[in-house]
């Protein structure tokens, strides 16, 4: 009796074991990457009598309802050999191999795993052209090759069609070639880039230009900005910089040589480094007494701003603006092609003599006020700012009779977010993706939250009427707010109408009231909230008597079972994937929409989330998101990094 119990134990045990094994097959693939892959032992905890799934075994992670394998962690553990085997892990999402002694054998190929997410292959022995399959991977986030042999050219293009792409560190291999360009309609929500120590040549192309120069440096061919090294002369920049080797001795005569022009170079510097002290201080002088006393002693334009400059004609020409415009003669001869109308005035393309092309805005008579000049000069000429269009020269007229008032900025060709999301929405348009929105609203957030923390000469700033219209977008995809700070300076009746008026003003608004202290940072908020709502339903947000309003339309639908679809643009059905993403902007718009002012977050807070929605992934339900908000209002009257604090900011052009 006692043999039949231990036999009936045994078969049982048995039988459990062979139904586990059959019905995970990873379990065949881990062990057989293991008896490839693992001479240390590393992999001990892998016995082929326990699930995988059970957490027992190192590094591995399961999903809770199929059992397959989703996450693999296997980092200084000595592997060596190839990952083949691992490419039957269908279910992989995320897969980190980093600091072993892998290969690839024959050449890695990752279209075996169509969800993955994260991949960190860095500090292996991977060898071989870029991995092939890459262009399946349609969720990748993380990608990080780096400190292996892989060599050939760096797909660009169609790394950047990736459209949840984040991270690429291709540093420390052998790729050549050059990086290629890319068109604007590709994704430009990579944050974190690394190509550094390769044998890349030509130029960098404009979109990579706002990385770093550690992200390039070690391409002896490489060329172009953020780099030192112009592209003009087609030489290879570490030629000029080696020294010639054909005499390696230095006679007496060549030392003497040396010598003197080393102390000429010395009293030459110590010259320079005087006359730029003596220039700092008178420097320091006239900003402390105020920039327009300075009008005549500021350094050249593009460096730290120092003031206006005065030009012909009364023009009043701030710091970047590299145009050439010398009077308001110039301007008014010019070439001119209307834009548009709007609460503020008349806008204008204007195109130079020498073909510069800048946009110059003529208000509206009545709405300057008397401060109006003390303004434009002391605080808007001053902001600058990568998502703000900055200032770059004025003119008012003395004349009382005929007050003229001319802005003059950048012209940014890409044209207006109106325009993208709205403009030629029949065939043949060029659709606005999904990474490249949530990329704009994150820039409109930044360039909000740095205007909402300026507190120039005491006085707190906001934009007053943000739109759709009013966010521009340059030739590199950064969005740029522009009539910054105008609504708070000119005289400009709200309007009861507009959709982006926020509910405290608008028994304001029907007053037509011009006063601006009621007028809030909240209020910004709230209009922030209907452009969110413009790029997630792909519909207009201007209304007319007797239709419903944007933000209202959407509400009603907002607690509807099934309404997702329902509401978004048709143009997003393509993003299917990144519902998640979709879902979390729209939860960000709601909060923005409160009706009351003090349910807002603050523009700090909102750019904090819209960031952790494309790099850090989403929160599920609505109460987490408050509780973030909640968390992080504390942290609103933080300022951005100093980065963005410099003077030395790259204008929005």
């Amino acid at each position: 009796m006692l043999t039949n119990k231990a036999f009936l134990l045994v078969s049982f045990i048995l039988y459990l074991f062979v139904t586990v094994s059959f019905s995970n097959p990873d379990i065949t693939v881990l062990l057989s990457f293991r008896a490839e892959s693992d001479p240390s032992n590393s992999l001990a905890s892998w016995v082929n009598s326990s699930d995988p799934c059970s957490g027992s075994w190192l590094g591995v992670s399961c999903n809770r309802e199929t059992r397959r394998v989703t996450r693999l962690v296997l980092e200084n553990l000595n592997l060596t050999g190839s990952t083949r085997p691992l490419t039957q892990l269908v279910h992989l999402r995320h897969l980190s191999l980093k600091h072993n002694l892998l290969r690839s054998n024959p050449s890695l190929d990752l279209s075996s795993w169509p969800n993955l997410k994260h991949l960190y292959l860095s500090h292996n022995r991977f060898a071989g052209e870029f991995p092939a399959g890459f262009s399946r991977l349609r969720r990748l986030l993380r990608l990080d090759l780096s400190y292996n042999a892989f060599s050939g050219k760096i797909p660009m293009a169609e790394l950047a069609q990736l459209p949840r792409l984040l991270t690429v560190r291709l540093e420390s291999n052998s790729f050549d070639g050059e990086l290629g360009a890319v068109n604007f309609s590709y994704n430009y929500s990579i944050s974190d880039f690394n190509v550094s120590r390769n044998n890349l040549s030509g130029e960098i192309p404009a979109w990579l230009s706002r990385f770093d120069a550690t992200s390039f440096g070690g391409n002896e061919r490489l060329c172009g900005k953020p780099l030192p090294y112009d592209c003009s002369n087609g030489t290879d920049h570490n030629e000029s910089e080696k020294p010639e080797k054909k005499d390696r001795g230095l006679s007496r005569t060549a030392m003497l040589m040396t010598t003197v022009i080393s102390v000429a170079m010395a009293a030459v510097l110590a010259a320079i480094g005087v006359t730029a002290a003596c220039r700092w201080r008178k420097r320091s002088t006239c900003l402390s007494r105020g920039g327009h006393q300075c009008k005549r002693q500021c350094g050249p334009h593009g460096g730290v701003y120092d003031g206006p400059k005065w030009g012909r004609d009364g023009l009043v020409v701030f710091d970047g603006c590299k145009k050439r415009i010398s009077g308001v003669s110039d301007l008014l001869s010019a070439s001119a092609e209307m834009l548009g109308k709007g609460s503020v005035g008349t806008t204008y393309k204007v195109v130079m003599d020498g073909g510069d092309a800048v946009v110059v805005k003529r208000v509206t008579e009545g709405r300057i006020t008397k401060e109006a000049e003390w303004w434009l000069r002391e605080i808007i000429g001053r902001l600058r700012h990568t998502n703000i269009v900055s200032l770059r020269a004025y003119h008012r007229s003395q004349n009382q009779d005929d007050q003229l008032l001319l802005l003059v900025y950048d012209f940014l060709p890409s044209g207006s977010l109106h325009h993208l999301l709205h403009g030629n929405r029949g065939p043949g348009r060029t659709t606005l993706n999904w990474p490249t929105r949530l990329k704009l609203a994150s820039d409109s957030a930044r360039g909000l939250a740095f205007l909402h923390d300026q507190n120039l000469n005491k006085i707190k700033l906001f934009h007053g009427h943000l739109t759709s219209s009013n966010i521009i977008v340059d030739r590199l995809g950064n969005a740029c707010l522009s009539d910054t700070a105008l609504h708070q300076l000119l005289r400009v009746p709200l309007s009861p109408l507009s959709a982006y008026t926020a509910p405290e003003l608008v028994t304001l608004s029907t007053s037509h009231s011009t006063s601006p202290r009621k007028f809030t940072h909240k209020c910004d908020v709230y209009s922030f909230g209907v452009v969110l709502l413009e790029m997630l339903t792909g519909k207009m947000a201007s209304l007319e008597e007797g239709e419903t309003s944007l933000v209202k339309w959407v509400l009603e639908r907002v607690g509807r079972a099934e309404w997702t679809w329902e509401v978004l643009d048709v143009e997003l059905l393509r993003h299917k994937e990144m519902e998640e993403q979709i879902m979390a902007l729209v939860q960000v718009a709601t909060l923005c929409l409160s009706t009351s002012p003090k349910d807002r977050p603050a523009m700090t807070v909102v750019h904090m989330m819209i960031e952790d929605i494309r790099t850090k992934g989403v929160r599920d339900e609505r109460e987490e998101m408050r509780s973030v908000m909640d968390g992080l209002n504390s942290a609103a009257s933080s300022s951005p990094s100093s980065s963005e604090c410099s003077p030395k900011f790259v204008s929005c052009a």
